[in-house]
């Protein structure tokens, strides 16, 4: 999954911008664990994990590894990017 900005003459299929709101400040080492999104920490305690995701498989797989990593997970949305 590449981290890639999202332009509007790329194709539909080359992927979605995404905003994962998880519950706890991750530290910015864990992008690595979610292939390079970018984490942001919020001022109400959570982490917002952001970026390209490149298909529905790799949404499911980023979901997965949440779950996997007993984080809480509490919002998921797709956005246009800027």
């Amino acid at each position: 999954m590449s981290n890639a900005a999202h332009h509007p003459e790329t194709p539909h299929d080359s992927g979605e911008y995404y905003v994962i709101r998880i519950k706890g400040y991750l530290a910015h080492s864990w992008s690595d664990a979610f292939e390079g999104m970018q984490l942001t920490l919020t001022v109400d305690g959570e982490t917002l994990i952001t970026g390209l995701v490149v298909d529905q498989a790799a949404l499911h797989g980023l979901l997965a590894r949440i779950r996997d990593l007993n984080l809480t997970l509490i919002s998921v949305n797709r956005v246009k990017p800027g």
